[in-house]
């Protein structure tokens, strides 16, 4: 299988939680002249689709099949038993960049991948789910589902390497990230200009943390003070104007649990404005990084030659709650966000200080016209920008396509695009047959049929389908989720949810529905769903994240009581991380000389959540951040010097919370208690243990990274409950036997 001659460059930006409206050429006021660029020199489609959430797009997109047919039914975080939600993308569905490198491309990804499950995000592998395994020859970014923008978990290849700056001296991820495609694209330029190319740049933006410089805010500064609705009208008026919604669409209403603006306390009013601001400021800067790229291949001679698409993974995220939060890591962990105490924060929204995320209101609106938001099967949830640009592969220019299409649909366009048909092996292996097809007949036909017109959609237990005009939607609200399960109505059992029925036709934003009038078509399109449930390998359903914890698959990784890291490693990934909740003792080999010693023993996480066990002016301290709330354990006893094992013990009391004791050798340093229950998990961003120092933000204010360890580390232990206690003198005499 080879391109066919001349055939093009494939550029594919994924943006993260960005909205149906929250693109200048889409309707908003927010600056993004470079993707308005693009879209003025090539086509915009208003009825693009996409699965709801974020790994499941990405498989859908890369593998042109249906998210549950290759195993990402929802996230890679928590792969299940069932064949529809492994998190594993099968070898019978091999990816565009496997497709396009064995037909003469050079492939290369930057920035968020979320395609590999989570047991395998560690330096043992398996690598074959990670970006090389899946076909790039080459990969600089991040392997989960967020990061911090400032100080980011990166992986260059199959390796875990640092961000190259700090954030004091400028470094900011979406610029790297640029920095990184410009260099492997100019690279393979210089070398082989013959051979085209595959770049896939998926920055973490729009995704939470929102983290840009004050300089991109400071012109966004009044700009949403009177608030979601006011917006939300002035952008559907610029939407009708564009093009991209019909003349004669209706615009969803604001439903009763979104607030309404003018009813808010001037307090809160300003608090969330300046959460709007953070998020047009880094949008407008994630737009000036596309636009370097843009700009770069332009310098190249390639840009006419590429066929560049611009897409986000799922509408606008409500993951910020009602209030909004400073800290995302609240919402992964349950915990509820405190208004008054982000109030008086907001001078950090954006900053090194916070993890934030805007109020749901602010979603409602990025989705305009349409309802709820990314985890529905609802349009809000669905339906996001697609951006081709190709301007020798088409003749139109500026214009607006209204064709149904999906993300499934994008790897037939690209392999039409380049001359190539899916073989019918590849390594040997069976394809599975595409669930997509191409959209090129629609490049130069505004009239050109949708190239299918049925789609199922399933997340999170919501459901819909669309045939031709018709769209059938469940009211299911997924279950776990911080203020959803409060205020949105709905249904929170599949035997009783109710389908409503809208004609798209006439009924561009699902406004209407026609249920009463059409029982036949209703009937019609529900066991249409169930059949393409079936053949999809989307049964059985569960909705929310808590009712999928008993079908989580298996950690290949053997489960461990006792476990020593040694000294002189890069950080160790999360999840080969023994999980201290239950209790732990956490116990550091250590020599401490005459003069003493300083610095980080080890820690995980930072200041948005995470913990630390340090010595500082002589003192052991053992730091506990939970997701914001900082707990400390401190020394009232000075470390002795010489060879000792110097950590905690920390025990769990049944009703919650612990005593956690700290020791060096035989020798109680001091007591204390964390008065909550310690996390699961400490982050989501994959941050890792790092032994003997820190990296990226610290814990809490106490030390300032990386505060290295002066005196001599030999390893870290940690033993968990169901194995034999720690005797800290007989555990030194076997460490010095084998020295």
């Amino acid at each position: 299988m080879n391109a066919r001659v001349k055939a093009p460059n494939v550029v594919i930006v994924v943006l993260d939680d960005l909205g149906f409206a929250q693109l200048g050429c889409f309707g908003s006021d927010i600056a993004t002249p470079n993707i308005d660029r693009l879209a003025a020199g090539g086509l915009r489609y208003n009825r693009f689709h996409v699965t709801a959430l974020c790994s499941p797009t990405r498989a859908a997109l890369l593998t042109g099949r249906n998210h549950h047919r290759v195993g990402m039914g929802m996230l890679t975080d928590l792969p299940l038993t069932h064949p529809g939600y492994t998190g594993r993308i099968p070898d019978e569905a091999a990816a565009m960049p496997r497709l396009l490198r064995d037909a003469g491309y050079n492939t290369f990804a930057v920035g968020k991948w979320h395609l590999a499950p989570r047991y395998d995000l560690t330096a043992a592998g398996p690598f074959d789910r990670w970006p090389l395994g899946l076909g790039f020859e080459r990969y600089y970014g991040f392997l989960g589902g967020d990061t911090n923008q400032w100080t980011p978990s990166l992986v260059c290849d199959n390796h875990q390497i640092e961000p190259p700056r700090t954030p004091e001296e400028g470094y900011h991820l979406t610029e790297d990230l640029a920095d990184q495609a410009l260099r492997m694209v100019t690279d393979q330029q210089h070398v082989a200009p013959h051979k085209p190319f595959f770049l896939y740049f998926a920055t973490g933006a729009m995704h939470a943390p929102h983290h840009v410089a004050e300089e991109w805010i400071r012109p966004y500064e009044g700009k949403f003070d009177d608030g979601w609705e006011r917006w939300r009208e002035r952008t559907f008026a610029r939407q009708i104007e564009l093009g991209v919604v019909p003349a004669g669409a209706r615009m969803s209403e604001r439903p009763e649990w979104v607030q309404a603006w003018d009813e808010l306390p001037e307090a809160e009013r300003r608090f969330y404005a300046r959460t709007q601001e953070v998020y047009a400021g880094f949008l407008s800067h994630t737009d000036h990084q596309i636009g370097r790229i843009i700009d770069g291949l332009e310098r190249l001679g390639v840009l006419d030659d590429t066929i560049f698409m611009v897409i986000s993974d799922n509408g606008a995220s409500a993951e910020g709650g009602l209030h909004g939060s400073l800290n995302e890591m609240r919402f992964g962990f349950g915990f509820p966000d405190d208004l008054e105490a982000n109030l008086a924060r907001i001078d950090d929204v954006g900053g090194y200080r916070a993890y934030n995320h805007y109020a749901w209101g602010w979603a409602w609106a990025g989705n305009t016209p349409f309802r709820l938001w990314k985890r529905y099967a609802w349009l809000g949830g669905t339906r996001t920008p697609l951006i081709v640009h190709w301007p020798n592969g088409f003749a139109a220019r500026g214009e607006v396509r209204s064709q149904f299409c999906h993300a499934v649909d994008l790897l037939p366009t690209v392999l039409d695009a380049a001359g190539l048909e899916l073989p019918a092996q590849v390594g040997g292996v069976a394809q599975m047959s595409l669930d997509g097809a191409s959209l090129r007949p629609t490049f130069d036909a505004p009239d050109a049929k949708s190239p299918r017109d049925v789609q199922y959609f399933e997340m999170l237990g919501s459901r819909s389908i669309i045939r031709g005009d018709w769209k059938a939607t469940t009211d299911h609200v997924s279950q776990g989720v911080i203020d959803e399960d409060k205020l949105l109505p709905g249904s929170r059992d599949f035997a009783t949810d109710r389908w409503s029925l809208f004609d798209l036709s006439t009924d561009f934003a699902e406004t209407t529905d026609v249920a009463d009038r059409h029982p036949d078509v209703l009937r019609e399109l529900q066991q249409l769903w169930w059949h393409e449930a079936g053949r999809n390998q989307v049964l059985p359903l569960s909705d929310g994240l808590q009712k999928r914890i008993p079908y989580m698959a298996p950690s290949h990784l053997p489960h461990r009581t006792r476990v020593r890291f040694y000294a002189g490693a890069g950080p160790v990934a999360d999840e080969a991380v023994p999980i201290i909740m239950g209790g732990a003792t956490i116990a550091a080999d250590v020599d401490v000389p005459a003069s003493g010693a300083e610095g980080v023993l080890c820690a995980q996480g930072d200041w948005s959540s995470g913990w630390a066990l340090i010595v500082k002016d002589g003192r052991l301290s053992w730091l506990v951040n939970i997701v914001g709330d900082l707990y400390r354990v401190d020394a009232t006893d000075p470390v002795p010097s010489g060879r000792t094992l110097l950590g905690v013990r920390y025990v769990r009391n049944r009703e919650g919370g612990g005593k956690a004791t700290l020791f060096a050798g035989p020798t109680v340093l001091g007591t204390g208690t964390i008065p909550t229950d310690l996390p699961f998990r400490w982050q989501i961003t994959g941050n890792g243990l790092s032994i003997g120092y820190d990296r990226g933000f610290p814990v809490s204010d106490d030390y300032t990274p990386p505060f290295p360890w002066t005196g001599t580390l030999r390893s870290i232990e940690f033993v968990l409950p169901g194995h034999p206690e720690i005797d800290p003198e007989d555990e030194l005499r076997q460490i010095l036997v084998h020295e």
